[in-house]
């Protein structure tokens, strides 16, 4: 039997995310001499030290101290999905959910998810994160958040996730451009053209990536990092771009004309997926929510 408590590591814990036994009784409502006793009652029990306290400097964990507090975090978040459980009696998923969407990804996937998921399972608290793919994932391994939408690119090791749809890039040109009428657009055609980048890592990084294939190098006007934006400053004649989401219309917000013209020769589609650690062990609402995401009807070219 466990000598320690939940109610011992959620202290310890606090302290932990605080780094100050200060900030962490204020965080759980209790007085300082409470949760310095739950620490300390926490190293008799492990016969370690597991924080350097410091007068007006906080905490300090030892290397002991981050090893339980690494482990601590999971077995309170597998603590509070077996409460969760026990109270449906396992018939109705129930809890928090939070998903991360890289941002140009945001407008396609969150709502479908959002409504799709809601309605099969409408005691889930969804919330939603939207982000850059370097942040999203930084934030996933450090348990801020369940699932992540990204692009299957630059992604870090360690990942699990399924297949949501594929996405291949394409050109966006304005009405009247001297190539609108083609069939397909290939990057020399617009060696000379003013482009208008999305600087969004990783659709940037993979946009100068297809020129450098291709051996041409663009002639880069102007750079955003929103999706709309792009496709304003198009609208205005400002520039052609390289883009990959593709909304259900081909106008801007002003009402003016786009057009989307394929690549030729093609280049090999990004694949979206959705992603979690792969050590973590997903809730039931996480791994629902990945099987809803993996059989949605999400948009095919």
């Amino acid at each position: 039997m466990a000598r320690y408590t939940l109610r011992q590591l959620a202290h310890f814990v606090a302290v932990a995310e605080s780094g100050a036994i200060s900030a962490a009784a204020q965080k759980v409502h209790l007085s300082q001499g409470a949760v310095a006793a739950a620490v300390s009652e926490l190293e008799r029990i492990f016969r370690i030290q597991l924080m350097v306290r410091r007068k007006a400097h906080g905490v300090t964990l030892t290397p002991a101290g981050k090893h339980l507090y690494s482990r601590a975090i999971v077995l309170l978040a597998e603590a509070e999905e077996l409460e969760l459980s026990a109270a449906s009696g396992g018939r109705e998923l129930a809890g928090p959910l939070v998903i991360g969407c890289y941002l140009t990804l945001a407008p396609t996937v969150l709502p479908l998810l959002l409504s799709g998921f809601a309605a099969l399972h409408p005691q889930v608290r969804l919330e939603f994160v939207e982000g850059s793919q370097d942040g999203l994932q930084e934030r996933l391994f450090a348990g801020g958040l369940d699932l992540v939408v990204v692009y299957d690119t630059d992604l870090l090791p360690g990942l699990a996730g399924v297949e949501l749809y594929q996405a291949p890039a394409y050109v966006l040109l304005p009405e009247g451009h001297r190539l609108a009428q083609q069939g397909d657009v290939s990057l020399a055609e617009l060696a000379e053209d003013p482009m208008v980048l999305l600087d969004a890592p990783p659709s940037s990084r993979h946009t100068m990536s297809l020129f450098e294939q291709a051996g041409v190098e663009p002639n880069v006007r102007h750079r955003t990092t929103d999706f709309e934006v792009t496709r304003s400053l198009v609208g205005r004649n400002l520039g052609y771009s390289i883009l990959i989401q593709r909304p259900a219309t081909d106008t801007t917000y002003e009402g003016l004309g786009l057009i989307a013209k394929t690549l030729n020769p093609a280049v090999n589609p990004l694949s979206v997926k959705m992603i979690w650690p792969k050590d973590f062990r997903l809730t039931d609402r996480a791994q629902a929510m990945t099987e809803f995401a993996s059989n949605a009807p999400w948009p095919r070219d």
